[in-house]
């Protein structure tokens, strides 16, 4: 008997399947979805509609979404961007769907009720999040984009769509430096071990898969500890980090709860008891 696809990134129920599916799992009948878009700063997905459920990861501000069922305030949603699956809560979402013109490029920033930054705080944004710009001015010298919404971000913490913050994600990564673990965060706000992968890579024009597990499984060729170097990966059971040079790791890790920085050889010694020795390395084409 063939096994199912990844829950992960396939939506099925016994009773509802993405039309991608048909054919392929059973279901009681099958739904292209409908898009959607993120309205909240960011949104925690879910493996069933529960607060009390873990986090699997999280959706940030604009990014669309296929939503496949809507039931007791919670949406069943497919991320556009990584092809997630889970729950969030429905108020979570907007059904009015515009292009994305810009993308939030620093770690964290803020949307202002006003172009000024002595206007109130209307939201906080994370990197990544997706943004419709329709206007901008200055203000005492910053620049400030207006959003659809009505609220201003600072422009310079801003990025076209289809821009990227440079080429090296391993001097992306290291700003996050000192950024709260938080298992299945992927915000500025809060990021687990492979979302740091992710993100860091996305600012740069590169795609990541979602979870350390999928990242060791195919994201670039493996290769021997030996051949260490700058922007390679470590991998353990359930964790990856980032290789800063030969020596050092960039991780987002339960240890520090944070995002630090360690030798590599500190860190297997430390986690051997709990994780053994890494399971494999690779380096990201």
């Amino acid at each position: 008997m063939n096994a199912l696809p990844d829950r992960r990134l396939h939506a099925y129920r016994p009773d509802l399947a993405e039309e991608a599916l048909r054919g392929s799992v059973p279901a009681g009948h099958y739904v292209a979805g409908t898009p959607a878009r993120l309205s909240a700063p960011v949104a925690s997905l879910r493996p069933r509609p529960d607060e009390a459920a873990g986090i699997d990861t999280q959706v940030l501000f604009g990014e669309g979404l296929r939503v496949l069922d809507r039931a007791d305030g919670w949406a069943w949603v497919k991320s556009d961007f990584d092809g997630y699956v889970g729950y969030l809560p429905e108020t979570a979402l907007d059904a009015t769907v515009t292009p994305a013109t810009h993308i939030v490029a620093v770690p964290r920033t803020f949307a202002y009720t006003g172009p000024d930054l002595r206007t109130p705080m209307a939201f906080a944004l994370s990197i990544g999040s997706r943004l419709t710009v329709v206007s901008e001015s200055e203000t005492r010298g910053t620049r400030y984009f207006t959003l659809e919404g009505g609220q201003s971000v600072v422009a310079g913490h801003c990025l076209p769509v289809g821009g990227t913050a440079g080429d090296d994600y391993v001097a992306i990564a290291g700003r996050f430096l000192e950024t709260p673990y938080l298992w299945g965060g992927r915000s500025g706000f809060g990021l687990d071990c492979s979302a740091l992968v992710q993100l860091s890579m996305m600012m740069t024009g590169r795609s990541a898969p979602r979870d350390s597990d999928m990242q060791a499984a195919g994201l670039g060729t493996p290769i021997e500890r030996e051949e260490l170097r700058r922007g390679d990966l470590v991998f353990w059971k359930g964790h990856v980090a980032i290789m800063e040079d030969e020596a050092t790791i960039i991780h987002a890790n339960g240890h520090t709860m944070s995002v630090a920085r360690e030798p590599l050889a500190a860190a297997i010694e430390r986690t051997g008891y709990l994780y053994q020795q890494p399971t494999g390395y690779r380096r990201p084409v």
